[in-house]
């Protein structure tokens, strides 16, 4: 955390906002990335996470007993949407064949493709899904979110579907957080029956099997990919990522958080505690989101 960042918390808390060694005693309330292996005890009263997904976070030990986990999210979502819209936009556009052309001195024109009245499945459904959909409904995009059980329509969505049922669909979007449930959700069932599809992932890496993706390239079952998540990162120079045809990596920065985004939701978290609610920023552990 910057000083800036330290000193809006202050503001945000009311009071001072010390940078206290993580050794016993507490109750402590701490914002950061990793929690430190000796506060995952009774002496943790909230942790407050600079990021959005809080797997890394419950995956490094067992998370203290009666502890709030809450996350940032920030403007995250309008982030991520605006990357994913760049990415579909640049397909429709023919953004890579242009470029492909430019580097060969080569005019020739390539006609360009409307996005409107085509059809995006967002898998995950909360705030950076539904900041996705949003974006890309108002560009005139059929939204339709892939929910595992039965729920209201949520906001940015024209429809939604079970993780199984068949879409016709031009684009493939994965928002998912990391759970024991999304490891591995994009494998090679799911990556054949996109029929063609270009799949952008904006969620997290280990949600999708890589040598499965491979497979479906080959193979025209995904037309295109845009990954800006991996499950190992960063990736080094021989890494398949790289070598994957029609792919773009980026290096895990559609969605990249600001110390604004960490005093704004933290102060929200505030407000609502000292309202009595729940904050709307909170995390189950036993589910992971």
């Amino acid at each position: 955390m910057t000083d800036a960042a330290v000193e809006a918390l202050a503001r945000a808390a009311g009071r001072p906002v010390e940078r206290a060694p993580a050794t016993g005693g507490g109750p402590f309330v701490y914002v950061g990335a990793t929690l430190p292996e000796p506060l995952r005890g009774d002496g943790l009263l909230w942790f407050h996470s600079v990021n959005a997904g809080t797997d890394a976070l419950l995956d490094a030990g067992p998370w203290p007993s009666g502890a709030l986990l809450t996350r940032t999210v920030g403007r995250m979502g309008e982030r991520i949407a605006q990357y994913v819209l760049a990415w579909v936009l640049a397909e429709c556009q023919s953004v890579p064949e242009f470029a492909a052309l430019h580097g060969r001195a080569e005019w020739r024109r390539i006609p360009s493709e409307l996005v409107a009245g085509q059809t995006a499945l967002i898998h995950g459904t909360g705030r950076i899904g539904s900041a996705v959909a949003g974006l890309l409904r108002a560009c005139g995009i059929r939204t339709v979110g892939v929910a595992r059980t039965p729920r209201e329509l949520p906001p940015g969505f024209d429809a939604v579907a079970g993780p199984d049922e068949p879409v016709d669909a031009r684009w493939v979007i994965a928002a998912l957080p990391l759970t024991g449930a999304t490891a591995g959700y994009f494998g090679a069932d799911r990556f054949a029956a996109m029929g063609g599809a270009s799949f952008v992932n904006v969620g997290r890496g280990a949600t999708v099997d890589l040598a499965a993706l491979e497979t479906a390239l080959h193979a025209g079952t995904v037309g295109r990919a845009v990954l800006d998540v991996l499950a190992d990162e960063p990736a080094a120079p021989d890494d398949p990522c790289w070598r994957l045809p029609r792919t773009v990596v980026t290096s895990h920065s559609a969605g990249i958080t600001a110390d604004e985004d960490v005093v704004t939701d933290f102060t929200s978290c505030i407000r609502d505690l000292a309202a009595g609610r729940v904050p709307a920023l909170a995390v189950d552990p036993a589910r992971g989101y």
